[in-house]
């Protein structure tokens, strides 16, 4: 007989035979060898063979565990599989907004029964100095202490009362029930009508509550669910799911700026004075910080340190507070205000630098115009998401940074809203040449486009020219100051309208080896002095440097936009000059401060620590002409771009306003330029000039109206002023001396028509 071996039970079971055998018992059937052979999961196994059965029993637990292992396998791919992941963080994300949203709740409410807010803003307003506030917090607390102590007191006395009203109110009720039936009786003649209105009353109030009874399990369920959703939500605004549970994204997770995460992020900035500081501080520390406000796309907060902390050593911590605050360090600006050992912190919501700004009004608006002397310029929004409005009236001013960050951007959008005032004159060098300023072609009287150093002289004769006028404009105050003239009247006097002075990478001008070069009697060349250059000998960095001494009191600026600064491109003669200094991105502190000064730096300003090419056009300015609150040095601010095409538009409503020189005809020329204050100009401080001379000057800086003039148009232009060119020394020379009383006696006479 064979048997099949039942791997699963490990037990012997009978099974058919699968062969034939003689079953009659015999003397050799006794025998081992004569044993009918075992059928083990039908594989036939002689029962004579030894450790057959072993065998068998062998492979059977192979199998078992390769099915045991084939399982585990299954079940580890399941629970690792990124569907099960994320599961798993849906379920762990929903369920942390649930359990935190109801923390929030139960702190909120605890918050508006208790006076811990009040205790908190106390605290720091102590820490800030500001004992008067402290005290109005403290009176607040109080008033608040004695207001629930009146409702406890209202509410226990007002239970007994609550109590006598039901159970009048119900027997009101009653007897107005049975009155009601005692007259329905005496109408119908019935005494059982007395308690009809009662019964009715009665089997209301069955039905209002079998009502109730059917509805009472919906409406807990529909009141739950809206509970459950109102927690939800508190908790998702709140991110109070742990950070593994929460959807992946490209920023990172914007975490809520709380007086403990501040305080937690100041602890931990390795600096030992402050952490144990902290740790011995009441509750919490919060008494280090200020109100925490909403600023722009971010919150701003004070920082009070404690004793033995200063103020450079938290912010030589900017990157490490900035991780500890779970930001980028470009999302963390410090600055230092008045109140002494404090530093401001303005902490950006994750990822909102890297959003663009709204455009320009220049854009927006067709119809924004420009007044230089009582307007400002719109150049883009600060931190908080303020307007940067910038006054330019006599201001000179420098714009720096590394290259293609939006500096020739930046500076010609404020040349843009310039250009709507047509009382303002331009004259622009760009030492690029590569077409960012054609749109002013038309609109500035000078407009010099190239690098190579042929366009170097040019911009060096144009900056010198406008010594000349400044010192003419000098002068002429002079003799108008003498004769009793106000400063007011003389600035509103057309003479001494704004001149702007415009060189776009003036690197390239302070870099330049070009020279003046002469041949003399022999036929020799010699070289004179250098156009370009930074050292004393540069014509172009002295006629700077004359500017910027005395230019702004007779309204003559000039704007510089250099890139990569250093003593060499930018000597510091030049760049402190300036009234207005913005920086974008640079690479060192160095430079940052060659560009915005030690005080700006000292106190906060980081231009180096902008993102190359992330952060173009945005700028950090400092010195005057942006409002900045009260003690801070400077201004992080993001720079409207005005691309070529809006730039383009802007232009051709500024040349439409000024009256095009092409469209307007000679007759229109003749009628808005002032030839007796464009002789003085190019007079400067010359005494006398031969009429040749004169004519060449004219003609180069206006070449639109004189360029074809002759010296009979000179003398037609000039006589009926009486300043006309007569003979000195055996040349035709026009006086400056003569001119300027033509120029006095104009004036006066136009005073007196008015």
């Amino acid at each position: 007989m064979t048997e099949i071996i039942d791997i699963s039970t490990r037990r012997a079971r009978p099974a058919p035979d699968l062969i034939k055998h003689d079953t009659t018992p015999t003397a050799s059937t006794d025998t081992a060898a004569d044993a009918p052979p075992r059928v083990l999961e039908g594989v036939v196994i002689p029962s004579g063979i030894p450790g057959a059965g072993k065998e068998a029993a062998g492979r059977a637990g192979l199998r078992h565990a390769a099915r045991l292992q084939r399982a585990a396998s299954v079940t580890r791919h399941v629970i690792t599989h990124e569907h099960t992941k994320t599961g798993a963080r849906l379920v762990a994300r929903h369920s942390a907004y649930v359990v935190g949203g109801a923390g929030v709740v139960v702190k909120r409410a605890w918050q508006g029964r208790t006076v811990a807010v009040h205790h908190q803003m106390r605290a720091a307003a102590v820490a800030a100095g500001n004992h008067e506030l402290a005290a109005e917090w403290q009176e607040k607390a109080d008033r608040f202490r004695a207001d629930r102590h009146k409702r406890r007191m209202d509410l226990i006395t007002g239970v007994p009362h609550m109590v006598k009203s039901a159970a009048i109110g119900t027997a009101g009720t009653e007897g107005a029930l049975l009155l009601l039936g005692a007259c329905m009786a005496v109408h119908d003649h019935h005494v059982h009508d007395v308690v009809v209105p009662t019964l009715a009353a009665v089997d209301a109030i069955r039905a209002l509550c079998w009502f109730v009874g059917v509805a009472w399990g919906p409406a807990l369920m529909v009141a739950l669910m809206a509970a459950l959703s109102h927690l939800w939500r508190v908790g998702q605004r709140q991110q109070t799911a742990p950070a593994w549970a929460r959807p992946a994204s490209g920023v990172m997770d914007d975490v809520p700026v709380t007086p403990s995460v501040v305080v937690k992020a100041l602890s931990d900035l390795g600096i030992s004075a402050l952490r144990k500081a902290v740790k011995e501080m009441a509750e919490g520390a919060a008494g280090m910080l200020g109100p925490i406000t909403l600023a722009g796309c971010g919150v701003e907060v004070d920082v009070t340190l404690p004793s033995g902390v200063s103020t450079e050593e938290v912010l030589g911590k900017r990157r490490k507070l900035a991780e500890n605050l779970n930001r980028h360090e470009h999302e963390l600006h410090m600055t230092i205000p008045p109140a002494a050992r404090t530093v401001r912190l303005w902490i950006a919501d994750s990822g909102a630098l890297d959003q663009p700004i709204g455009p320009s009004p220049l854009v927006t608006d067709p119809d924004t115009g420009a007044d230089m002397r009582h307007g400002r310029a719109p150049w883009g929004v600060d931190l908080r998401g303020d307007a940067v409005l910038v006054s330019l009236w006599q201001k000179h001013m420098l714009i720096t940074g590394l290259s293609n960050q939006g500096k020739t951007a930046s500076l010609r959008a404020l040349a843009l809203w310039l250009a709507l005032d047509v009382r303002v004159e331009l004259r622009i060098a760009d030492l690029k040449g590569v077409g960012d300023w054609n749109m002013f072609d038309g609109i500035a009287t000078v407009l010099i486009q190239g690098p190579t150093d042929d366009h170097v002289i040019q911009a060096t004769q144009m900056i010198e020219e406008g010594v000349e006028e400044m010192a003419a404009r000098i002068a002429l105050m002079r003799e108008l100051t003498a004769k009793g003239w106000s400063q007011d009247k003389i600035l509103a006097d057309p003479r001494f309208n704004p001149l702007v002075l415009i060189v776009d990478e003036a690197q390239v001008a302070y870099g330049s080896g070009a020279r003046e070069s002469y041949v003399t009697d022999k036929g020799t060349v010699r070289y004179g002095s250098s156009y370009g250059g930074s050292k004393a000998d540069s014509r172009y960095f002295q006629a700077v440097k004359k500017i910027h001494d005395q230019g702004r009191a007779v309204n003559v600026t000039t704007w510089e936009g250099t890139q990569d600064p250093t003593n060499e491109n930018l000597p510091k003669r030049s760049r402190e000059g300036n009234h207005i200094r913005a920086s974008l991105v640079l690479g060192t502190e160095s430079q940052a401060r060659m560009a915005l000064g030690d005080n700006a730096i000292d106190a906060g300003a980081a231009p180096h620590k902008l993102r190359q090419g992330q952060d173009k056009g945005t700028l950090v300015v400092a010195g005057d002409g942006i409002k900045l609150a009260p003690g801070q040095p400077s201004v992080t601010a993001r720079t409207h771009y005005i691309g070529p095409e809006d730039a383009e538009a802007i232009a051709e409503r500024a040349k439409a306003l000024r009256g095009a020189p092409a469209a307007a005809g000679a007759e229109a020329q003749a009628r808005e330029v002032d030839h007796l204050a464009d002789v003085a100009a190019v007079l400067g401080g010359e005494e006398r000039m031969k009429s040749d001379e004169v004519r060449q000057h004219l003609g180069r800086r206006w070449p639109e109206v004189y360029g074809a003039w002759t010296a009979s148009d000179l003398v037609q232009a000039l006589k009926p002023f009486g300043a006309e060119p007569r003979k000195y020394n055996g040349n035709q020379m026009v006086s400056r001396a003569r001119l300027l009383a033509a120029i006095e006696s104009r004036a006066e006479e136009a005073a007196d028509t008015e």
